[in-house]
């Protein structure tokens, strides 16, 4: 099954697998199963025992990285980037780097308005609200009758 197109270049939309491609399918297969154990491990870990605050934020920083490399992988070999020029890359790469610190810099933005609205908000907001002053109805215990 041949497709002509309009240079006169003939194409084959499907090659018989080689020997190269099924080791490169198993070696990603592998790897990715690999990365995704060590997570799922990590996951549970914290699950199961109680750890520190820094032990936590380490193991889910290991998490995050592990996250990451495995979507870069995932990008390079099934989307077949890592076969691409620079230039190809650069422009995948660099719009999602800038979303990835936008979403930081309003996490951290959001975390320090929070904090800080905390800190200059009351801490008992009933001895500091403003009390109602009774209505004055001029009724009958208020000397409104002589």
């Amino acid at each position: 099954m041949e497709h002509q197109t309009f240079g006169g270049e003939v194409t084959y939309p499907h090659s018989a697998p080689t020997d190269d491609s099924k080791k490169r399918i198993w070696k990603t297969t592998i790897l990715l199963s690999v990365i995704t154990v060590i997570e799922l491990g990590l996951g549970y870990l914290l699950y199961a025992t109680d750890f520190g605050d820094t032990a936590v934020m380490m193991i889910k920083g290991i998490i995050i990285i592990l996250s990451l490399a495995k979507a870069f992988y995932i990008v390079s070999i099934f989307m077949h980037l890592g076969d691409e020029i620079r230039n190809m890359i650069m422009t995948i790469v660099v719009p999602l780097a800038l979303f990835i610190w936008f979403i930081v810099a309003f996490l951290w933005d959001g975390n320090s308005w929070k904090n800080l609205r905390n800190e200059y908000r009351p801490k008992d907001p009933v001895k500091y609200e403003q009390k109602a002053e009774p209505a004055h109805g001029g009724g009958a215990h208020e000397g409104g009758l002589k």
